[in-house]
């Protein structure tokens, strides 16, 4: 609708576009819309079985871009039809309010249709006439036998909180002549709050004065509310992250306090435990948004034999790490008491079984006797250690044991390895092996185990533990894993 300059001055009826420059724009518009669509529907699949606060903000923004491109397409089916025929304007007019869009024979107007959502007005300050369209009746929720609200009544059907906002816009309009362009809400009568968006200008006289004031109001309730969401969905997402980030840097700490503090080979030590080379390394999980339950621990026992053990506990997080922190000192405390790794394993399911959380978890626990260079030990549904010997390299055997905190009361196997001079002992949990890209694990045979014993040559060249270290992570740090996992490598003096 074209807006009057002034009293004196009819408005012009605008040239009409090209009906097929518009009628493309149509097409492409729809063809975006259905688009949108099914970016919504393929991305964020159904939002309301899932707390993902991501795939909530993907869906709001979706949403959000499919109500404006349904309001674009509104505009253009509008600009493409021309402006409904007026009716005469009343005497005094400045402007011809805008008629129904739909014929009298039409139905009702579609909920939510652009025209249903966009009314018109001027207050006129020479003779006090209100005139209002039938739209904007409608999205006051006013009978038109009531006749449009004057500019005095107007503030009393908007909130408190936006009433110096209306009260601002009609003032600079018919006092300094500025052009309308703001927001308020508008409680009606049936207790429905619409958000309406106010633009228009003054209608001058002959003299330059402010002759009525002339706007445009419309319903943008639906629009805003989807800006809502999407903001609520973003912050949501931003404070998810936020708590993640804070968790992970937690989890961080406590593991770089739970894990021998040496990363690598550790330092020196005194007495027998010098007859094994060690050397270990972490491997954080490819999305590093978790941190595991993954570990590994050497000890030097006081009889000087050596605890060797890694495992892996259910879940990430604090949780998980804390899981871990309380089970290496049940492990280093069962070990220096001495305990056989059959009988410690034993303990440790008893302990997971009855803890205040529950939780699941596997490992291997070895003890090595420099005296005898023999190798006990016992596993929990746990990747058996790796023996490499003369370039070969082959998996123990191993002892009976289920995963720990599974079965109460379950008991654990030991089994024993004498071992030579040169020899190597990989112990690894079992997130070593990337992204599975097979549906089918039984036909998934690149495990981690296989691709250790396939370094056995690199392994048989190297000249201590250290070394080895660097070949597993030359095979495996470039990789993205579904877990973290770790190596620990004990390498017996020649």
């Amino acid at each position: 609708m074209p807006s009057p300059r002034s009293a004196d001055h009819s408005a012009a009826q605008p040239p009409h576009p090209p009906r097929d420059t518009v009628d493309a724009l149509i097409s492409q518009t729809r063809r975006l819309r259905g688009g949108v669509a099914a970016v919504r529907r393929d991305t964020t699949g159904d939002i309301d079985r899932t707390d993902d606060p991501q795939q909530r903000w993907q869906r709001a923004l979706c949403d959000l871009a499919v109500h404006q491109l349904d309001d674009l397409g509104r505009h253009l089916d509008q600009l493409r039809e021309g402006l409904p025929a007026d009716p005469p304007p009343p005497p005094g007019s400045a402007y011809a309010s805008a008629p129904a869009a739909s014929a009298p024979d039409a139905g009702p107007r579609e909920r939510g249709s652009l025209l249903s959502r966009v009314g018109s007005a001027e207050w006129n300050l020479l003779t006090d006439a209100v005139t209002w369209s039938d739209e904007l009746f409608q999205i006051f929720g006013r009978a038109p036998e009531d006749g449009g609200l004057t500019l005095d009544e107007l503030p009393s059907w908007v909130f408190s909180e936006d009433q110096p906002i209306l009260t601002a816009l009609v003032t600079d309009c018919l006092v300094d002549g500025k052009p309308i362009d703001g927001e308020f809400r508008v409680v009606r009568p049936d207790g429905v709050v619409r958000t309406v968006h106010m633009s228009g200008e003054p209608v001058l006289d002959e003299d330059g004065g402010t002759a009525s004031m002339w706007a445009v109001l419309r319903d943008v309730s639906e629009l805003r509310r989807s800006e809502r969401a999407v903001r609520e969905a973003r912050d949501s997402v931003r404070r998810r992250r936020d708590i993640a980030r804070t968790e992970r840097r937690v989890a961080v700490e406590l593991q770089e306090a739970v894990l021998p503090v040496w990363r690598g080979s550790p330092p020196p030590s005194r007495g027998a435990t010098a007859a094994l080379d060690l050397a270990a390394h972490y491997f954080p999980s490819s999305s590093s948004a978790q941190i595991g339950g993954d570990w590994y621990d050497a000890l030097e026992l006081p009889d000087g034999r050596t605890l060797l053990s890694v495992g892996d506990l259910t879940g990430h997080g604090v949780a998980a790490t804390s899981g871990v922190a309380t089970l290496l000192g049940a492990v280093r405390g069962m070990a220096v008491a001495g305990l056989e790794p059959g009988a410690l394993m034993g303990c440790l399911n008893q302990l997971l079984d009855t803890s205040a959380q529950p939780t699941l978890g596997s490992a291997v626990c070895g003890r090595y006797d420099p005296a005898t260079r023999t190798f006990l030990w016992a596993q929990a549904a746990h990747p058996a250690p790796l023996l490499f010997r003369g370039g070969t390299g082959r998996a123990l055997q191993p002892p009976d044991g289920v995963l720990l905190g599974a079965t109460p009361g379950a008991r654990y196997a030991q089994a024993g390895e004498r071992l030579e001079p040169g020899d190597l002992l990989v112990l690894h949990t079992g997130g070593l092996q990337p992204f599975s890209t097979h549906t089918d694990t039984d036909t998934a045979t690149d495990t981690g185990a296989e691709r250790l014993l396939g370094l056995a040559p690199r392994f048989a060249t190297a000249r201590s533990a250290q070394e080895c270290v660097r070949v597993v992570v030359e095979a495996f740090d470039d990789e993205r894993r579904e877990d973290d996992a770790c190596v620990l490598i004990a390498r017996v003096a020649p």
